[in-house]
């Protein structure tokens, strides 16, 4: 009986009308002790299930949101917190359920293989894509002693793409990639007063 009651209070789902309802009348009793019993009526109950999902970006998390975590990995990690902030910034807008036409997942986009070599077992859970992202963005800076724009690149394009050109790779996306951070963090920085 609790199915039928359940499913006389779901909506219709995506603004369309449940077919013709049907009205169902019902004397059941319903007690918490033997002397007490109640009736009630199922206003409807839909012919099939209305098991839609639909997906909406109306409601988006703020980047504020997200703040805590990235003061956690951070510190966890050895980083600039104003760093992590621009990669996930420009790569996924603050979005964690984001995918790339390539394949990446979550707020800084990890792709499948090396999020399991980073040992995340959900990339779109935003406290594990954060902590491993800025795991890897740490792990190459030390790779390129700490120089930020190779290891924005490596992050980008990949660590065998700078070694292969001793550099930021001469690819436009790369290019513009590296000078986006580069501009955030910038700006971060001249709006955040010195403490």
């Amino acid at each position: 009986m609790l199915v039928a009651g359940a499913a006389a209070f779901l909506p219709p789902h995506a603004g369309k009308a449940l077919s013709t309802p049907r009205h169902v009348s019902s004397s059941h009793s319903v007690s918490s002790s033997p002397s007490v019993s109640s009736s009630y009526s199922v206003p409807y109950i839909a012919d099939a299930p209305i098991g839609q999902v639909s997906v909406s970006t109306a409601f988006r998390l703020p980047p504020s949101a997200f703040d805590h975590l990235i003061e956690e990995a951070a510190a966890e990690y050895g980083l600039d917190p104003v760093l992590v902030r621009a990669v996930i910034a420009t790569e996924s807008a603050f979005d964690p359920m984001a995918v790339s036409q390539a394949g990446a997942q979550g707020l800084m986009q990890l792709m499948p293989a090396l999020a399991e070599e980073l040992g995340v077992a959900d990339p779109f859970d935003p406290r594990e894509n954060i902590m491993a992202g800025t795991r890897y963005l740490s792990a190459l800076l030390d790779d390129n002693d700490g120089d930020v724009p190779l290891a924005l690149a490596s992050y980008n394009a990949g660590p065998g793409n700078v070694a292969l050109y001793h550099g930021i790779p001469p690819f436009p996306e790369t290019h513009r990639y590296v000078q986006t951070i580069t501009r955030l963090v910038a700006r971060e920085r001249a709006d955040t007063p010195e403490q």
